[in-house]
């Protein structure tokens, strides 16, 4: 059973950087995709980027070239570095297969003020 734990939002300042932390049990990363994806209130939950299992990265257009995404195979964690923040980034960030195939974490909440 595949366990998924996000931390290391918080509340930052619009132009800020934060850098989220996914945990992974269950799987190993070298032969798995991961997803960020986020949700924003009132809003659906949407694809941030994923990094696959060659270490290849893929973006949506609205965080390209400000959002990383990296991993460690040996501690079997996925990062997100998040730079240049606006307020449109505020959601709660999740990680997941590309698929959506596993049960969620809690997510970690990202508040980016004005």
């Amino acid at each position: 059973q595949v366990q998924l734990v996000e931390s290391g939002g918080g509340l930052v300042q619009a132009g800020g950087s934060l850098r989220l932390s996914c945990q992974v049990a269950g799987l190993s990363l070298s032969i798995n995709a991961i997803s960020w994806f986020r949700q924003a209130p009132g809003k659906q939950r949407e694809l941030v980027g994923t990094i696959y299992r060659d270490g290849g990265t893929k973006y949506a257009d609205s965080v390209k070239g400000r959002f990383t995404i990296s991993k460690d195979n040996a501690k079997v964690t996925v990062y997100l570095q998040m730079s240049s923040l606006k307020p449109e980034d505020t959601a709660v960030y999740y990680c997941n297969s590309p698929l959506r195939i596993w049960d969620w974490g809690q997510g970690t909440q990202v508040t980016v003020s004005s």
